[in-house]
């Protein structure tokens, strides 16, 4: 009997199992599509709980497979599940769940990366960006394909306050491989330290909950994973446009193992690359000799708001692209070397 008050938690009916399910709709993982289910609803439990409260809460489930997270989140009492699923194989046994769960769940059969979620949750659910986040989460075991492309793309909306943050500051846990978790968590002087870091720890609070052994998914991946939870900052460490962070933070670590500066020069035309690198780097105060993993975020901020100053006075430098400027230089290597053959003698023509 519910206590007089009190609205009664919400449990679901009895079902059958996750295995069962698999077994049912006979589900099996597509190595193409990075596919592992997590069967154990202890674990799922586990994941979820790292979300914070979810009572009342709306959520998206990220790639929701054959629903063992699913039902841990309807378990936690939440108001409403928006379940986005791109494999079709799947959307029988999530239907089941949904009739389990009556006026709760929403599945939308599509691919993350498409889809639009500034309008995936009502309107009244937002917040202002410096107020409390809203109640609204993302949640998702997500294929190693998609996780990173998938990560960044929402960086990016964190960034522009766009897609799921039009919202107010929408936290997220999502599990990653293990090195990419550490990737995204790695500190200043950490081998692991890499763009993910840089990208994620200016714009987001990031914690790697726990590790999930690779043996606990069917089936089995060759590495194990890890759970993280992303809070967006009120403020970013680098107050600079994504576009311009990124391609900062990318030429730093297209040489890892060598000094910075080798990076940073990347950023300029050969014409004039030297003096402008030295004029970035001194106005920047970063030691060239420095490690790019060595780099702490105070040298990240440093370097994309001189970056932005010298783009300012010279808007042709964001456009400059490193790469293209390799593959234009080959390009006419190619085009001489085809062009420059040797004339042939009247002695060798009459032959």
């Amino acid at each position: 009997m519910a206590v007089p008050g009190k609205v009664a938690a919400f449990r679901l009916p009895p079902l059958p199992t996750v295995g069962e399910i698999i077994k049912l709709f006979r589900l099996k993982a597509q190595k193409q599509l990075s596919q592992n289910f997590l069967l154990d609803l202890r674990l799922t439990d586990k994941i979820v709980r790292q979300a914070g409260e979810l009572k009342n809460t709306h959520v998206c489930e990220v790639g929701p497979g054959p629903g063992g997270i699913t039902r841990s989140i309807l378990s936690a009492g939440v108001e409403e599940l928006l379940l986005i699923e791109k494999d079709a194989r799947f959307i029988p046994g999530l239907q089941m769940l949904s009739e389990a769960a009556p006026g709760k769940v929403c599945i939308v059969h599509g691919d993350i990366l498409t889809y639009k979620m500034d309008k995936a949750f009502p309107k009244h659910l937002t917040k202002n960006w410096e107020d409390e986040p809203p109640d609204i989460h993302i949640i998702g075991n997500l294929p190693f394909s998609v996780s990173t492309p998938l990560i960044i793309k929402w960086l990016e909306n964190v960034s522009k306050k766009d897609g799921p943050f039009i919202y107010g500051r929408t936290q997220m846990t999502l599990t990653f491989q293990k090195e990419v978790a550490e990737r995204l968590t790695a500190n200043p002087g950490a081998k692991q330290r890499s763009r993910l870091s840089i990208m994620s720890q200016h714009l987001c609070t990031v914690e790697n909950c726990f590790v999930i052994p690779g043996q606990a998914f069917v089936p089995k991946p060759e590495v194990d994973v890890a759970v993280v939870h992303f809070t967006p900052l009120v403020q970013p460490k680098i107050q600079q446009p994504f576009e311009l962070v990124e391609k900062v933070v990318q030429s730093v670590f297209q040489f890892r193992r060598k000094y910075c500066f080798r990076g940073i020069e990347t950023l300029f035309p050969e014409s004039g690359r030297l003096k402008r690198t030295e004029q970035l780097m001194m106005t920047a105060n970063v030691d060239p000799t420095l490690r790019p993993f060595q780099l702490s975020m105070s040298h990240f901020r440093n370097l994309c708001n001189t970056y932005r100053k010298m783009c300012d006075e010279d808007p042709s430098l964001f456009v400059y692209n490193y790469r293209e400027e390799l593959r234009q230089k080959k390009k006419m290597r190619h085009y001489l070397k085809s062009t420059s053959q040797p004339e042939q003698t009247e002695e060798e023509n009459g032959l």
